[in-house]
């Protein structure tokens, strides 16, 4: 199913937490997706970090859509070739974890969301002339809440979401958006080895659903 970039940005803010996960077993990345979305969420990043990912995510495009308020985007994309094939795969949205212009064309002639990775405020202020209209703040581990409270003192408009260390807790959610991300993409914080060695489905959908309502608490 296809959405407009708009109904996106808004289902990211709405929630806060877009989870960022790949698995080479397609059983798994279902039971994970659907765990996810039992738990609240509403927008779901696939990566790009196998050499069948592309086969996965077109089996996941399929089961998705049993869920037909979920919208599944691609991400981990490094290169034009790669963004013109998970967008004819069926992604909604193409996230890349560094600034790379042409990847921009190719998302603009197809009406689709090209969220660009950052680490300085000169690469947010090209991402954002180049038409981007989320940007991803990676890695954000390193650069921290700090960061984005300094970029958005220059330019006040960005929506910005960091991903790489944010972890489903109170505190840590509390730091990242009262320094005003739009929102945030979470991997293996809460996607945990854990959860996926022993098919804790029911664990991360319980994760998920509280990640979500402290996000909401923070409003």
């Amino acid at each position: 199913m296809k959405f407009s970039n708009e109904h996106i940005l808004n289902e990211m803010n709405r929630t806060g937490i877009i989870p960022v996960f790949y698995n080479s077993e397609i059983e798994i990345a279902k039971a994970v997706i659907e765990s996810c979305y039992k738990g609240g969420v509403r927008v779901f990043e696939f990566t790009n970090r196998g050499a069948n990912a592309l086969k996965v995510f077109a089996e996941l495009v399929k089961f998705v859509e049993k869920f037909p308020d979920l919208i599944l985007g691609m991400g981990t994309i490094l290169n034009s070739a790669d963004t013109e094939k998970f967008i004819k795969a069926g992604a909604n949205f193409i996230v890349s974890p560094i600034l790379k212009v042409e990847m921009a064309s190719i998302c603009h002639t197809h009406n689709l969301l090209w969220i660009p990775g950052c680490g300085t405020l000169t690469e947010i202020v090209t991402a954002k002339e180049e038409g981007a209209e989320l940007i991803k703040i990676f890695p954000g581990s390193v650069l921290g809440p700090k960061f984005v409270s300094a970029a958005l003192s220059v330019q006040p408009d960005l929506k910005l979401m960091p991903t790489g260390g944010v972890e489903p807790t109170n505190e840590n959610l509390k730091a990242w958006f009262d320094a005003g991300v739009f929102c945030v993409g979470m991997g293996s914080q809460l996607i945990t080895n854990s959860i996926l060695e022993n098919r804790q489905w029911s664990e991360l959908e319980l994760k998920t659903s509280k990640a979500i309502t402290a996000r909401n608490h923070l409003r």
